[in-house]
């Protein structure tokens, strides 16, 4: 598909979950993008109301910017394909198993990659004693942007203090020490490494406020590890069964060399705001934003 043609991309974004700022910003960056590359652009902010909106704009490929629950997790992927519009990133069932991070650790690890022991417990035993040894964390099984994320130490004189807000069941994770590192896979190239240095926690603030971390790309780390991000990347993207564009975060023990490299979790709908992580690597690459979201337009089908 070529953006000479001017095919009309409805961008949803926003929606009903916890990442919904995100997904906003996300939404408006890649609308502004593609408006750019030639595309008419209509934004749609996805509510319950969906179905009827996609009937009316009558878009020839939807571009997926939501983040989180029901936008992430197949959900919408499942409306696309019941509507037959070709949409971006992955399907159905690859954005299921990336959400469902137990899940997906469990596939990963068949696949040999190497993950961070985590299991389910349900929130009242977790809030109520450490069902692992400190240090640990706490986070929902199926949120991403570390939406609810609670780090437990031997400093913090109990278990996490965990409310209603998060949900019956919870993912309780070994800490793994080290470097933050990710790669994007794009189609079936990993397009390279990133160091994210904080002061801190990377918690959401770190990850989307303006200052809350610096990315040094391409990192600057051994070409050993390097490589075996791109090569853990591209591997876990094709267990997974993804499609379009993915992101993989690892934790990186530098006392431990290669065998200190972990994958923590796979993102099948990378973030594209002005401080997220694909698009620098993208633009690493050679590649613009605009031509990043113009391929992922070129990419989009159904049958995912």
């Amino acid at each position: 598909m070529s953006s000479r043609t001017g095919p009309k991309v409805a961008v949803l974004m926003g929606g009903p979950s916890a990442e919904r700022d995100v997904s906003l910003s996300t939404g408006r960056e890649c609308a502004a993008a593609l408006r750019g590359e030639g595309y008419e652009v209509v934004e749609v902010d996805a509510g319950p109301d969906l179905p009827a909106r996609l009937g009316d704009i009558k878009p020839d490929v939807v571009f997926n910017a939501l983040h989180g629950r029901w936008g992430e997790d197949g959900c919408v992927q499942g409306l696309l394909e019941w509507l037959k519009i070709p949409y971006t990133h992955s399907g159905v069932l690859a954005s299921a198993l990336a959400m469902d991070k137990q899940r997906s650790k469990e596939i990963l690890a068949r696949a040999g990659l190497p993950v961070v022991e985590s299991h389910l417990v349900p929130r009242e035993e977790a809030a109520a004693r450490h069902v692992m040894t400190p240090p640990y964390v706490v986070k929902p099984n199926n949120e991403g942007s570390s939406v609810g994320v609670y780090l437990v130490t031997e400093d913090n004189n109990g278990p996490a203090p965990l409310g209603p807000e998060m949900p019956d069941v919870v993912m309780v994770e070994a800490y793994a020490p080290g470097r933050e590192l990710t790669t994007t896979v794009m189609g079936d190239r990993p397009l390279g490494v990133t160091d994210i240095l904080t002061t801190g926690w990377y918690d959401y603030d770190a990850k989307y406020k303006p200052g809350g971390s610096r990315h040094v790309c391409p990192a600057d780390i051994p070409s050993e590890i390097y490589d075996a991000c791109l090569d853990m990347a591209r591997r876990a993207h094709d267990a997974l069964g993804c499609r379009g564009a993915s992101r993989t975060d690892f934790r990186w023990d530098e006392a431990k060399g290669l065998d200190g490299l972990i994958i923590l979790e796979v993102n099948t709908q990378p973030g594209m705001t002005p401080t997220s992580l694909s698009p620098e690597q993208a633009q690493a690459a050679g590649m613009t934003f605009g031509a990043f979201c113009r391929w992922l337009v070129e990419d989009a089908s159904c049958n995912r």
